[in-house]
């Protein structure tokens, strides 16, 4: 196994996809690592059915309240899909339907995933690592690491899903731009078209990130899980929007032990400890 830099580098790491994929946990924030650094973490196939696999085990843990992605060493977090697999099984549009059919799953879980997700950014983040990053909740990145989607110098076609992604964070005007060249551009210019939250040097990034976390995980969890179904609700078109789910979100943090505990803790003058019921 190739050793990686990681937020929670004082565990061990369980390994996924032939140790491709790592998975570590600490203080109630689960890690998960591209661990490709030869390949500049690009992601494979079987890189796509390890994050699953890991998702699925982060999502049913209870002591896991935040998830952070992040790339192995300091060169990238994903420079792409694996282009060394395209020609074996992205040769054609039908080899593509397959690909995508074997990538679907992993796609699904990160998509559906439940709790608040962060992209620790540094180095390259191009094509389908960018799509994988659009699909956190929050994306932190260093001075410099570098963002772009090359389909257009490649002769392929970015997916829908990361293309809703895209422009609902930086709107048509910069989605084309982005599209339409091709070209590779810098932190501050993400954080300018609303790409990423923010920008930290590099040497503050492991600890930037995870204090954020930290701040995130000892929140109510049903208020933030509140937060984000409702925001993720409003992104959708309104006649596929679940109002009645949102009013049941409500209804839980209004209900719940939290929001008792929360109330003394405020009147006590104290931090509150939030138990996610």
């Amino acid at each position: 196994m190739q050793q990686s830099s990681t937020l929670a580098a004082d565990v061990a790491p369980r390994e996924y996809a032939g140790g491709k994929m790592l998975a570590a946990r600490q203080d109630g924030v689960g890690v998960v690592t591209f661990n490709q650094p030869s390949k500049h973490n690009a992601i494979s196939v079987e890189m796509w059915g390890g994050l699953g696999q890991i998702l699925d085990e982060f999502a049913a843990d209870d002591g896991v309240r935040v998830v952070v992605l992040t790339g192995a060493g300091t060169r990238a977090f994903v420079s792409g899909a694996d282009i060394s697999q395209f020609e074996q099984q992205r040769s054609n549009a039908d080899a593509q339907r397959a690909y995508d059919e074997q990538t679907s799953v992993g796609r699904r879980k990160l998509a559906s995933f439940p709790k608040p997700t962060i992209a620790r950014v540094r180095g390259y983040c191009l094509g389908g690592g960018l799509a994988i990053a659009m699909q956190t909740d929050l994306r932190i990145a260093s001075s410099d690491s570098q963002f772009g989607i090359p389909a257009a110098k490649l002769g392929i076609a970015y997916g829908l899903e990361g293309l809703r992604n895209l422009v609902s964070l930086v709107g048509p005007a910069n989605a084309r731009m982005i599209m339409y060249t091709g070209e590779r551009f810098g932190a501050e210019e993400a954080l300018r078209i609303g790409l990423i939250n923010r920008v930290v040097a590099p040497e503050d990034l492991e600890t930037h990130v995870f204090e954020l976390a930290q701040i995130i995980a000892n929140n109510a969890p049903l208020s933030v899980a509140a937060s984000r179904l409702t925001i993720n609700q409003l992104l959708l078109d309104a006649q596929e929007r679940d109002p009645a789910a949102v009013a049941r979100a409500s209804v839980a943090c209004f209900d719940s032990e939290d929001y008792r505990e929360g109330r003394a803790a405020f009147l006590e003058k104290r931090k509150p400890r939030f138990k996610g019921r």
